[in-house]
């Protein structure tokens, strides 16, 4: 399948640190002077780096590319020296992904590779020290584990059904460990408010994306992120939940657009809310 990929011209790279604070993903990280991707797994390639870059050292290119493989990741990774290593390591485990962490740690064992101080760099960083890991806002946390079934019967304090962190559809990373696998909820932005019961009624047990198929910027970067949600987070199900009003029908589009570019077929839900919160439709599309 294509991705758009960010690409670093390190003859280019002076290092000046203009781009990190612009990479919503943290995945990109002063080292050695130079600018580096640690994390292909959180590059989204939006490319919101490109315009922070006064040496044009950064673009952004797309290919054909394999499912993300941690092997192959580390492979590249150790060619860019032992900093480079160390900050992805540090970044795979700074946002929960203990699977893709465990793998790299397998794979230097395996081929015999020592790093010393294994996921602890300081990066060298020009600009302002605190703005070099991306904004924290769309840090990667899974928070499966804490989510405990409780029965509320007065109503207060109602537990939260939310299982991850980001859940804007331009931020999540579609890799993250929450999406493998699961059944997905994309959910347009005004939906959560129109229905007082939308954590137990829609979110229980699933991952979520919101968006709004009528504000929000850069739609194709939409169909995309599905596309690959499908064919490499394997995920089994797809619920799109939209308000009645016409706009908001560009939400679905997204995702059948998204599954028509996927190799893999999943089954679609359509729930149509009402704006006083009633659901008005309920069907497989």
């Amino acid at each position: 399948m294509k991705r758009k990929i960010v690409k670093i011209d390190e003859e280019k790279c002076n290092g000046c640190g203009l781009c990190i604070p612009n990479c919503h993903e943290g995945a990109l990280q002063i080292i050695d002077e130079k600018a580096r991707l640690i994390s292909d797994l959180f590059c989204d390639g939006l490319g919101a780096c490109l315009g922070h870059c006064p040496e044009d050292a950064i673009t952004i290119e797309e290919r054909n590319a394999e499912p993300y493989d941690e092997r192959i990741v580390m492979s590249n990774m150790i060619k860019q020296g032992p900093n480079t290593v160390n900050a992805h390591l540090k970044h795979l485990k700074d946002h929960n992904e203990m699977g893709f962490y465990n793998q790299a740690l397998d794979y230097l064992k395996e081929n015999g590779i020592v790093i010393a101080g294994v996921h602890q760099v300081t990066p060298v960083v020009k600009p302002e020290p605190k703005s070099h890991c991306g904004c924290p806002g769309s840090k990667t946390m899974d928070f499966n584990d804490d989510i405990k079934e409780t029965n509320n019967s007065d109503g207060k304090n109602i537990p939260s059904e939310l299982r991850q962190w980001p859940i804007q559809l331009h931020l999540v990373g579609t890799r993250a460990s929450y999406f493998q696998n699961a059944d997905v909820l994309l959910a347009a932005d005004c939906t959560g408010y129109a229905m007082g019961s939308f954590h137990q009624n829609f979110m229980k047990g699933k991952a979520i994306a919101i968006a709004c198929p009528k504000l929000d910027s850069d739609q194709e970067e939409y169909i995309q992120k599905i596309t690959t949600l499908i064919d490499e987070a394997h995920i089994n199900t797809l619920t799109v939940v939209i308000m009645e009003v016409p706009c908001c029908g560009g939400l679905l589009r997204i995702a059948q657009m998204g599954a028509e570019k996927a190799s893999r077929k999943i089954p679609i839900k359509l729930m149509v809310m009402g704006i006083k919160g009633e659901i008005i439709e309920d069907t497989w599309v």
